[in-house]
């Protein structure tokens, strides 16, 4: 196979930005602490650009993305280069911009941040716009020149990746004080110019290329938003002093968005065509493909860790050759999404580390593709050959199959899956045992993780303490936790998780067929970097992984301690799940495992138990008719995990950072007797949700939003609850934070527990006063 042009071209949408070893992460938390400057975070920052770019290229990647990079978010970027400040934060951006910009993201003492929420189906957290009917609009591309400059002064070809602007404006939200009922979108025709504009500074700066990106197209659009989204694309065509234009866009299939994008006047597209998106190369048949055009072709999954099989890639890019003046080979979207490189794991057996692929593998991958297809597949025999050897190693391994986990999944039935007593029954079995007063107040779970014990944990790591040693510490730690809550005056406690270094990895540890990496971090949000673990093979579970620590906590208190599980649809959103077969059989084995879990904590004595599922959204298909049967099995996985305890067994679930209004249904499905919820920073929007569905369990919308360092007041947090006591009655309500404590210090911690716990017992008098 040969292209019928060798212009064939190796691309990337965009690299890993925190540095090899987390470098801008240390840099941007040192500012935050006064320890950096921010000259030296500025060095630190470009010096990652470079060292991304000269890598790339020396891969053979012919044009490098700029733009990319970002000290926290790129969506907040773009609210930055189209100048949307919202009005609490202008001064603090006119001030100083870089702590205006960090004040947008984290918030400060007086100042609320932008709401954060999951970038479509992805496990990363954009800052949500916010806009209205009032919003100005204005250009700044200093960001987007400048890296460009940087590159083009390497003498690479660069292509700036930005936002586009009907995704941008689909992801925003009504500002505060907007009317009821404003859509950002109204705001396109004021916005289009601002892209003009930067569009313009762009190719003055020497852009032969921009890319803008439009994932928001591959959700189920009305014809209104694809009519505004071919109005754009028509109005920035017709531009003179541009570059040429890649529409990018992955994900997912683009569906009926594809024809509209294809008549547009640009000069390219960039399509995902892994997973459900492979659907669009027969679509893009169906338009008549993509003459006189470019198309890159996202065939390397930029998401899993898998790697690629290339003979398959080969044959869809051969499909593709017709179909466009030029195909170039890429991932299907940013390599933000998978850790750097293979070659930093030291751990891993050698046989299962062939088979995976972290962002320096799928760039070699990519690059192979180019070249085979551009030149012959003659000039790739070696890697063909050796990619099917590890192939056929992965498939035919017994690491990947456990006929007991096979035959226990087999036998699982829909009275499995069923608590054994009705809500109401259950409802009253609790309160007569647990004896909690109205507005219970708990914490999500984790509390600060101190340096002390990331010093202990690091020791037993490189063997300077022992085990005892470290479980001293522990034990140390949770005893603190367990005497400032019952001194706060928390009614329901947790042990702090002092022993567990992720809620994922901690889990997937102590469980057959997952394997943990060393080096394998993937940005979350801002600086939080996480490690997923990566599914290999069949699950199940050992020995108890909780109950110890959670005895020990209880033993320390009369007041109920809540066991914490991670859930099971969480854990595999939060992992690299294997792709050799269907998500649900994935999910029930996990749930299975958890289930035992569950059943020894409550024969332990444990009386609350809470199992997370903060990712039971950001799985849901991006299309509407997908998400039936992926919500079929992902509710009855979290209910094989809960179903088998008593009726006076109280069973949380917690969910944050996510738009819960399509999972309503989903929620009220799990059958979870109380689930705690994100709510401070989207002012209580998901109380009024499960209100107008009828929600009839109990509900924690929180009132202290953790991923900011201000500490609400007690007037805020009484507030709060008082707007959730609109939606839910205090016979119901919980009173909780957002998310686990985790990532907090502990001044910030104490003060805003203790304010959480003052507004309960304000509110708590208003009620009995009545």
């Amino acid at each position: 196979m040969t292209a019928k042009s060798a212009a064939v071209r190796a691309t990337v949408h965009g690299y890993p930005r925190q540095g090899p070893n987390r470098e801008l992460k240390k840099a941007i938390e040192g500012y935050w602490k006064g320890r950096v400057s921010a000259g030296a975070l500025a060095e630190t920052a470009a010096g990652i650009r470079r060292a991304n770019w000269r890598e790339l290229a020396d891969a053979g990647v012919h044009e490098v993305p700029t733009g990319d990079f970002s000290y926290y978010d790129h969506v907040l970027d773009t609210s930055v280069m189209v100048g949307a400040i919202p009005a609490r934060h202008r001064a603090a951006v006119e001030a100083h911009p870089l702590d205006g910009y960090f004040a947008m993201a984290r918030g400060t003492q007086d100042t609320v941040p932008l709401e954060m929420t999951k970038w479509f189906d992805s496990n990363y957290h954009y800052l949500v716009p916010e806009l209205g009917p009032d919003t100005v609009f204005a250009a700044d591309s200093t960001k987007q020149v400048g890296e460009l400059g940087e590159a083009l002064a390497l003498g690479l070809t660069a292509r700036p990746v930005l936002v586009g602007p009907v995704t941008y404006l689909l992801l925003a939200k009504p500002a505060p004080g907007a009317p009821a009922g404003f859509d950002p979108l109204t705001l396109l025709d004021r916005l289009l110019p601002v892209y003009g504009e930067v569009l313009a500074d762009l190719r003055a700066a020497g852009a032969e290329w921009v890319q803008l990106d439009e994932p928001a197209l591959v959700q189920d659009r009305t014809r209104a938003e694809l009519d505004a989204t071919a109005r754009a694309y028509r109005d920035l065509g017709v531009l003179t002093d541009r570059p040429r234009l890649l529409v990018a866009s992955y994900f997912d299939r683009l569906g009926e968005a594809l024809p509209v994008l294809a008549k547009a006047p640009v000069e390219g597209l960039a399509l995902d065509f892994t997973g459900a998106a492979v659907a669009d190369l027969d679509a893009l048949a169906a338009v008549g493909g993509l003459p006189g055009k470019r198309l890159v072709a996202g065939v390397v999954n930029g998401r899993n860790i898998w790697v690629d099989d290339l003979s398959a890639s080969l044959a869809t890019l051969g499909t593709l050759l017709g179909l466009a003046d030029r195909v170039d080979v890429a991932a299907s979207c940013s390599l933000l999404h998978v850790p750097l490189d293979t070659a930093a794991e030291r751990d891993i057996e050698p046989q299962i580390l062939r088979w995976l692929s972290f962002a320096r593998q799928k760039t070699a991958e990519i690059v192979t593709l180019a070249k085979g297809l551009a030149r012959g597949t003659d000039t790739i025999a070696a890697e063909l050959a050796a990619n099917r050897a590890v192939l056929a190693s992965r498939a035919a391994s017994p690491i990947t199959h456990d006929p007991a986990v096979r035959a226990r999944t087999a036998a699982v039935t829909a009275f499995d899956a069923r608590r054994s007593h009705p809500y109401r029954q259950r409802t009253a079995a609790q309160r007569a045992h647990l004896r909690l007063p109205l507005l219970p107040t708990t914490t999500i779970g984790s509390f600060p993780q101190t340096g002390e014990l990331r010093t202990a944990r690091a020791e037993l790591r490189a063997g300077r303490i022992d085990t005892a040693g470290y479980e001293e510490r522990v034990r140390a730690e949770i005893q603190e936790v367990i005497a400032f809550q019952e001194k706060s005056g928390i009614d329901v406690l947790v042990h702090g998780e002092a022993e567990r270094n992720d809620m994922v990895q901690y889990f997937a540890e102590q469980l057959t067929g997952y394997l943990a990496t060393q080096h394998g971090w993937v940005q979350s949000y801002g600086t939080r970097c996480v490690r997923p673990p990566v599914l290999v093979g069949d699950i199940s579970r050992p020995e108890p992984m909780t109950v110890r620590w959670t005895s020990y906590a209880q033993s320390l208190t009369d007041r109920p301690v809540k066991g914490m599980l991670t859930g099971p649809v969480t854990m595999l959103a939060w992992s690299f799940v294997r792709d050799d077969q269907p998500l649900g059989e994935t999910a029930r084995q996990v749930a299975l495992a958890l289930r035992d879990e569950v059943n020894d904590l409550e024969t332990a004595g444990t009386s609350v138990i809470q199992v997370d599922e903060p990712a039971l959204r950001e799985t849901l298909p991006l299309r509407a008719a997908d998400r039936p049967d992926h919500l079929a099995w992902a509710t009855e996985a979290f209910r094989l995990t809960t179903s088998g305890v008593r009726p006076d067994t109280q069973i949380h679930t917690h969910m944050c950072y996510a738009e819960f209004g399509d999972i309503v249904q989903a929620i009220d499905d799990l059958d979870a007797d109380v689930i705690s919820l994100e709510a401070a920073r989207s002012h209580m929007q998901v109380a009024r949700e499960l209100a107008a569905h009828g929600y009839p369990r109990e509900a924690g919308p929180g009132v202290y939003d953790i991923h900011s360092p201000r500490v609400p007041s007690t007037k805020e947090a009484a507030d709060l609850l008082r707007t959730g006591l609109r939606a839910i009655p205090a016979e119901r309500l919980w009173v909780n934070p957002d998310c686990g404590l985790k990532t907090r210090g502990w001044p910030e911690v104490r003060d805003s527990l203790e304010h959480l716990v003052a507004a309960a017992r304000e509110v708590r008098r208003e009620l009995s006063t009545d």
